[in-house]
């Protein structure tokens, strides 16, 4: 009797274990919650990587342009899958594309090396070094990117690097909208 005691936390364990392992592999990976869709840009006070002035996230954007949607990018210099992506986004700038960089989780000294080797799409880069804009935003990863109306609307959100199929996707999603 003692001995199937000793064992019932073991057995637990792997029924856990088992659980999850079922969630696992039959969660659909591209099924991501897209929870600020709709709503508007979180207005999380950040600083400018160019000259260190603290703006929110949403002044950033207003400031941006005029009346156009802005993609925000959530991109950090350690990051692979940012670098894979960053064509992409230098592609979408050569359009006409406005795009605000948020540096998350890295360093002002680091994130500069990081554009500067990979060219800087972006009309302006707020440093994120705390991760808590990435909070506000609801990000898994990065890279991940939010498109945003001229009224500070998310419209749309793509999560993990952009190839150039799914940024053209994504840039009609400003078209697509009433």
């Amino acid at each position: 009797m003692k001995r199937m005691i000793s064992l019932l936390p073991l057995a637990a364990l792997a029924a856990l274990a088992v659980l999850f392992l079922a969630y696992g592999l039959h969660r659909d990976p591209q099924i991501k919650p897209d929870a600020l869709v709709g709503k508007p840009l979180p207005a999380r006070v950040m600083a400018r990587l160019e000259t260190g002035e603290r703006v929110s996230l949403l002044d950033a954007r207003r400031q941006a342009t005029g009346s156009g949607p802005v993609v925000v990018n959530i991109f950090a210099s350690w990051c692979a899958p940012c670098a894979e992506e960053h064509p992409v986004l230098m592609a979408l700038k050569a359009q006409g594309v406005v795009l605000i960089g948020v540096a998350y989780k890295d360093t002002p000294n680091h994130t500069r090396a990081f554009l500067g080797r990979l060219g800087n799409p972006f009309v302006t880069v707020l440093t994120d070094t705390d991760g808590q804009a990435g909070l506000d935003l609801g990000i898994s990863g990065v890279p991940e990117s939010f498109l945003v109306a001229a009224d500070g609307t998310i419209l749309a959100k793509h999560t993990g690097p952009m190839t150039a199929e799914t940024a053209e996707a994504f840039i009609e999603k400003a078209n697509a909208r009433p």
